[in-house]
């Protein structure tokens, strides 16, 4: 039998496991993660007029965030970071509303701390990644991939 061992606190846990038994905190096993690859080359950003996670410097304002759908049902949607804290979900009572299956009813938060902003995970079944590493919170930059579900968003900061 191949066992599941915690990332949190390395207990052996049967192959079934979605939660630890010993500390709760969800299994992440490879089989689980959510991949997406990009819809073009990264290498190739801007050559292409149809890549819709292009922002010119004179679309966002000094101090504002935006957040575009690289990938996923809405490619091309375009989600501002208006206030300090904005709720990301698959049900309307979000501030950014991603309805897919993928996404959690509460799935993260972004988080306006002084001059910063940072995305954190809101216990989402499928987790939150930023640059294709999985986090609990992170400081999102110019340019970083958040992956929320199926959804690929690409942070741009004024």
């Amino acid at each position: 039998m191949q066992y599941v061992f915690c990332n949190q606190c390395g207990h052996r846990n049967p192959p079934s496991s979605a939660f630890c038994s010993a500390c709760g905190a969800v299994v992440d096993t490879p089989s689980m993660h959510t991949n997406v690859l990009a819809k073009t080359d990264p290498l190739l950003d801007g050559v292409y007029d149809d890549d819709n996670a292009i922002v010119h410097s004179g679309e966002i304002a000094p101090g504002e965030a935006l957040l575009v759908v690289r990938q996923g049902p809405e490619i091309g949607t375009r989600y501002s970071l208006v206030g300090d804290q904005i709720s990301v979900g698959r049900v309307p009572d979000n501030d950014v509303q991603l309805d897919d299956f993928t996404v959690s009813r509460q799935h993260a938060v972004f988080v306006r701390q002084a001059n910063v902003w940072l995305v954190r995970d809101l216990g989402s079944l499928n987790g939150t990644y930023v640059n294709n590493r999985r986090v609990d919170e992170a400081v999102v930059q110019h340019g970083d991939d958040v992956q929320i579900g199926r959804f690929r968003l690409v942070a741009f900061f004024g």
